[in-house]
């Protein structure tokens, strides 16, 4: 069993490599928490994430000692990001304007912390001797934010994401498994109470119950998970979510705290914070998203998360975002990509060009849509525009 003073050391070896947060826990899961991931798949809530539901998966993500033969401890570790640097009001009303996730305003935070989590890996070596380890970061099948609650560094809050009294959620998690014996830490008690502020503001009321979210119903699931058509009655509940939701962080009280004791880079003893956001993601401009082309996508988030949505999801998102504006200067722009090689965007597009239809444009609007059907090749998109032209010869009475 490692002592506590080099319990110690590992933590401030994981604050010298950026992480906030360090804790440990045993390889194993509350049974709480391992029915509650057994009832969400049972209710199909994964969406199409079939990864979720797979035997093999599952087993694992219930049994976090099978991660690793021989595993005797996990390392839990958080970091921070910043929030939002804007208000809840201000991110709702920006028409001309996407909200993108705070955590996608830097660097892809897999990457940066998948490379200072191996690093910190190495050095546990130097502290313990050799031991086998295995180094995860969010794509693993791990219940990251159950070990995070049973380590004690944070518990799961009814949005389902952790929380720290101090840090609040603003936070990152990743884990190291290891085969040497270092003693647990205290699990966190849960501090959430009778508070139900992020259920309440959630546009799609996504979190059905307290601490469980239906992927279905979430923006973030769909703005960046799920690659399809996204159904129509969602689309207008998303305003101008164009990758990821903040909504049910940005209303939670523990953030509220939070924010008198967010963490200086000077206390990490960083050269560079690589998650520090970059301007463009922050609020970034609608027609300037909806001109990029493959190129110019590749190149504006080479180093981001939001390269995993590809062009076709994020500029499907830019569509629904320019169709729930109320603000018709976007026309002309979602006209031109009526003819985008991707089915994706063509389709959102046409929807929009219906939410953006007036008096004077639905004309000009229809008998584009109807031009564009008779060219049209992918069933998805001939049902779209089929939709729209319905809806406007209903909406302004004419065959």
């Amino acid at each position: 069993m490692v002592n506590g003073g080099v319990k110690e050391m590992i933590k401030a070896k994981a604050l010298e490599y950026g992480f906030a947060l360090c804790r440990i826990s045993s390889p194993s899961l509350d049974e709480r928490h391992a029915q509650g991931l057994k009832r969400w798949i049972d209710a199909e809530m994964q969406a199409d994430m079939d990864w979720m539901s797979e035997q093999v998966r599952m087993q694992r993500r219930m049994q976090p000692e099978s991660m690793l033969q021989g595993v005797q401890s996990v390392i839990s570790v958080a970091m921070t990001y910043a929030p939002p640097a804007y208000q809840l009001d201000e991110a709702w009303t920006a028409t001309e304007q996407g909200v993108i996730s705070a955590y996608a305003h830097g660097d892809d935070y897999h990457d940066v912390m998948k490379k200072r989590l191996k690093a910190l890996a190495a050095d546990l070596d130097l502290l313990l001797g050799k031991h086998d380890q295995r180094v995860f970061v969010d794509t693993a099948p791990v219940l990251e934010h159950a070990l995070a609650e049973s380590s004690g560094l944070g518990w799961q809050g009814k949005h389902s994401l952790t929380i720290h009294r101090d840090l609040g959620s603003w936070l990152l998690l990743g884990e190291i498994f290891t085969t040497a014996m270092i003693e647990e830490d205290e699990p966190a008690n849960n501090h959430c109470g009778s508070c139900s502020s992020c259920i309440d503001v959630c546009p799609t009321q996504a979190i059905v119950a307290p601490y469980i979210v239906d992927a279905r119903l979430c923006i973030s699931y769909l703005t960046i998970e799920f690659d399809g058509f996204i159904p129509r009655p969602l689309r207008i509940l998303m305003g101008n979510r164009i990758y990821g939701c903040d909504d049910c962080q940005m209303v939670c009280p523990w953030n509220q705290h939070a924010a008198k004791f967010t963490l200086k880079l000077d206390d990490l003893q960083t050269d560079v914070d690589l998650l520090k956001p970059r301007g463009e993601n922050h609020l970034p401009n609608l027609v300037s998203l909806l001109r990029l082309d493959d190129d110019g996508f590749r190149q504006l988030f080479r180093k981001s998360p939001i390269k995993r949505t590809k062009r076709a999801g994020l500029l499907r998102n830019v569509c629904i975002a320019m169709g729930n504006s109320g603000n018709d200067v976007f026309v002309d722009h979602l006209l031109a990509v009526l003819e985008d090689e991707e089915p994706l965007i063509r389709g959102h597009a046409a929807w929009a060009l219906g939410r953006l239809s007036h008096a004077n444009n639905h004309q000009h609007i229809g008998t584009t849509l109807s031009h564009q059907f008779t060219s049209e090749v992918d069933v998805g998109v001939s049902e779209e525009i089929s939709v729209t032209i319905e809806y406007l010869r209903s909406k302004y009475d004419y065959a």
